[in-house]
């Protein structure tokens, strides 16, 4: 028998190695349930996309976006009694950036005057000036990070730094790309803190086996974990990229997400600048940002960017390069960036709805990570820390060993198993933590805080009434202590 180029015995083997559990068989088992017309309504938690959950768009984006789509509105007469005037004006500055509208392909790094304002925010931000030229406007985050990693990774020999648990986009990009991912684990009884010398022994257990560990990834906010880096933890992650020769890479799309006045976002960039020469004028940094995140939550407009620091101007070209083979990144994505980087001021006339909507949102999602943090906590062998930013709790769930064994003979890891009942009891779809990565003998779930704010006690109940009939079941009673 002769294979076809498609036929699956003949595939890339990097792309059969790809795992994406955050869409994996808990998800395409949701969507099932979902198909069937089950009388449960299937609540996609695995996933941070708040729309979906009932988060509503921030108006003024949404019109100067309506206007950009359709400008034949503004050479209409009344289109001043639809949309403010502010909102009018945005449009035609961002039209004015333009080549033919959005339809129209931009450069491949993004339009000149939104990379300007990404720039101009940054400078806000962390104090520091920052070159358009080294800003590029990305499909969402994701795009940026595939991007830099697939510059990195040069073969299986080739080892990327990751934080475990960590989000499984950097799992299975490194996976595609054919390098290897170097885990470090974070600390839970530490509130998933990050312990520089788990670094080091990760790097020297790496370098043993031949890997040439080229890069560092750190994700601020957390992404499973919700834990935000201090200023003084981001210092040793310098120091210690500086010492090894690393390029760090800063996802940083949760920036926005804060349910804590202790630990309030601080860039890695930032503190790298105050850092001062030589490392703020050598070491090798790539940070991210997104419109999906925050108080915006506009997951399908894939709008996001990276900003590169102290990068060779040679591979910045190279990088460019790569770039134009997709020709332009999407242009309303864009759009939106420009918007969240460059939103209303005080004394425009959509800035007080803006504040209040934005203001709004981040006020529900700190209640709500508090409810939920409570509600896993009041459940039978399970314990959760606060989710102190980013948009996800992350319960640790002290499963029975009969549980355990009962997911052996079905064939399943025991968490998956775990979220496979409690998907078909009430349908709440997570994700287990072995998607994520975690220590062995110890098992996750990772679901949003996403759920509309006056759903979200109906929910936790209805998790916990599952949860303490699992653990009866399962349990023998002689109890399991906590960590």
């Amino acid at each position: 028998m002769s294979y076809k180029g498609l036929d699956y015995e003949t595939l890339n083997e990097n792309v059969k190695k790809v795992q994406y559990a955050v869409r994996g068989e808990l998800y395409l088992r949701a969507s099932e349930l979902q198909k069937e017309g089950k009388k449960m309504f299937i609540i996609f938690t695995n996933v941070g996309n708040p729309h979906a959950l009932g988060q509503k768009p921030l108006t003024f984006p949404r019109q100067v976006v309506a206007l950009c789509q359709a400008p034949f509105l503004l050479d209409d007469p009344n289109v001043g009694l639809v949309f403010p005037a502010d909102a009018i004006e945005r449009a035609k500055h961002y039209l004015s950036y333009t080549s033919g509208g959005l339809g129209a392909y931009s450069d491949s790094r993004g339009l000149p005057g939104i990379r300007k304002e990404v720039a101009e925010f940054i400078e806000r931000r962390d104090g520091y000036p920052s070159d358009p030229e080294l800003i590029f406007l990305t499909d969402g985050a994701s795009k940026g990070v595939m991007q830099i990693l697939s510059t990195i990774i040069r073969g299986e020999k080739d080892g990327i730094l990751v934080p475990v648990p960590q989000y499984p986009l950097y799992s299975a990009a490194i996976a595609l790309f054919g390098g290897s991912l170097v885990p470090y684990f974070l600390e839970e009884t530490a509130n998933w803190g990050l312990d520089v010398n788990n670094l080091h022994s990760s790097v020297a257990q790496a370098r043993s086996k031949g890997i040439t560990v080229r890069a560092m990834v750190i994700i601020n906010p957390g992404n499973p974990t919700g834990q935000c880096l201090s200023e003084a933890n981001l210092k040793e992650i310098l120091h210690f990229c500086n010492q090894q020769n690393l390029v760090l890479l800063g996802d940083e799309v949760y920036q926005q997400n804060i349910y804590q006045d202790e630990r309030p976002f601080i860039s890695a960039r930032k503190v790298l600048m105050d850092m001062g020469p030589p490392i703020s004028k050598e070491l090798q940094l790539v940070s991210f940002h997104t419109v999906s995140k925050g108080y915006w939550g506009e997951c399908g407009q894939r709008g996001g960017c990276f900003e590169m620091t102290n990068i060779p101007l040679e591979t910045v070209d190279e990088i460019y390069k790569v770039a134009s083979i997709s020709l332009s990144p999407n242009v309303p994505g864009q759009i939106f960036l420009g918007l969240m980087v460059n939103p209303p001021k005080p004394g425009d006339i959509s800035y007080l709805q803006f504040m209040r909507e934005s203001k709004g949102i981040l006020e529900s999602l700190r209640r709500r990570a508090q409810i939920m943090t409570d509600g896993f906590n009041s459940c039978r062998n399970v314990v959760c820390n606060f989710t102190e930013g980013a948009m996800y709790s992350f319960p640790q769930i002290r499963l029975p060993p009969k549980a355990i064994e009962a997911a052996k003979k079905a064939g399943k890891v025991a968490d998956v198993f775990y979220c496979l009942k409690l998907l078909e009891a009430t349908g709440i779809s997570t994700v287990p933590g072995s998607g994520f990565g975690q220590k062995e003998g110890v098992f996750h779930l990772r679901t949003t805080i996403l759920p509309a704010e006056e759903d979200m006690p109906a929910i936790m109940e209805s998790f916990k009434k599952f949860n303490d009939e699992f653990m009866e079941q399962y349990e023998d009673h002689r109890g399991y202590s906590r960590m």
